[in-house]
């Protein structure tokens, strides 16, 4: 976006609520796409992002799916990792120290093949200083038991919420699969049975080929797409639950820069995720942050909270962003 030499004065507040979080701002990193932390600590200040999501975590540690476990394509990558992660008490002992450390809010992404494995994680993680709240993942599409298999139908996602709910107190996230005809059956299923909040979207169940080999591109042969490709359809379900259920959403899906990020935020989510566009940039975290700061100046937006959930559904054309000459805002 072109520079506005009057955009000038006192920083706009960042700061959103979220439940019963205060963030210092809306941008959080997308769990599987920033470790814990420390692989991305000499790229990017970890206080300066809203939260950290860490990888996925299961009772015990899990090896993920045999490689190839990526692919990319035309506009994103397909990846089948299978979930892995080093398991809860590893995690407690030698990861969660470090990001605590550096006083970044925490969200544990928690999963499991059963019921009782939610809840056990659940209470494991339960009153851990410097977490703020659980994440769970009913949605991952490349594995053969949990993850989506949960997700995908209301009475289970609902089962599974429950179980978490009982086993702690912290702020429940849910973060819900693209991958079902009414994504709102899901969310009000997940809101109904103790979740605080919803993440949208995980993957989109995806495979590719290679015609010379003639075999699939991936060991596991499906995967979850994810970048730029699956943003419009992330943008989609967002609106979709944000109008199914009255509790805070968080947009995630192929947000590589601050236009992508305040889309999401138009509509009325309270947050994003930034997951694949980490891999390009390690510290496009902090690019999006700015720019978003720089959109409200332009604005004459003193916070944030002035510019969510403003979306005017009426369509004109031009859009403003062409009409403003807006369109290479970072």
């Amino acid at each position: 976006m072109a520079q506005n030499p009057d955009a000038r004065g006192a920083a706009p507040d960042l700061s959103v609520q979220l439940g019963p979080l205060r963030l210092r701002n809306p941008v959080m990193v997308a769990s599987g796409t920033f470790g814990y932390g420390e692989e991305y600590a000499d790229f990017l200040d970890l206080t300066q992002l809203g939260a950290v999501v860490v990888k996925g975590i299961s009772l015990a540690p899990r090896p993920g799916n045999p490689p190839p476990r990526l692919v990319e394509t035309a506009a994103g990558m397909i990846n089948a990792i299978g979930l892995e992660n080093v398991g809860v008490d590893v995690f407690l002992e030698s990861k969660l120290p470090y990001l605590r450390d550096r006083h970044v809010p925490v969200i544990v992404n928690i999963f499991g093949n059963t019921l009782e494995e939610y809840a056990e994680l659940a209470a494991r993680l339960d009153g851990v200083p410097g977490i703020v709240a659980l994440e769970i993942n009913i949605s991952c599409p490349n594995v053969k038991s949990g993850g989506m298999i949960f997700g995908t139908d209301p009475a289970m996602a609902a089962r599974v919420v429950d179980a978490v709910r009982r086993s702690t107190t912290l702020p429940l996230i849910t973060k819900l699969t693209p991958n079902v005809t009414h994504i709102g059956e899901i969310a009000r299923a997940a809101v109904g049975a103790g979740s605080d909040m919803l993440s949208c979207i995980n993957t989109v169940a995806a495979m590719a080929v290679d015609i010379f080999t003639r075999r699939p591109k991936l060991a596991n042969i499906f995967g979850g797409l994810s970048g730029p490709a699956v943003k419009p359809i992330a943008l989609r379900c967002t609106y979709e639950v944000l109008q199914a259920v009255d509790c805070p959403v968080i947009g995630i899906g192929g947000i590589a820069t601050a236009t992508d990020a305040l889309e999401f935020l138009l509509l009325g989510a309270r947050a994003v995720q930034v997951g694949t566009a980490n891999f390009i940039q390690p510290a496009v975290t902090a690019e999006i942050l700015r720019g978003m700061e720089l959109f409200l100046r332009v604005q004459k937006l003193q916070s944030v909270e002035e510019y969510i959930g403003t979306l005017d559904r009426q369509c004109l054309f031009p859009f403003a962003e062409i009409a403003c000459g807006m369109t290479d805002l970072p």
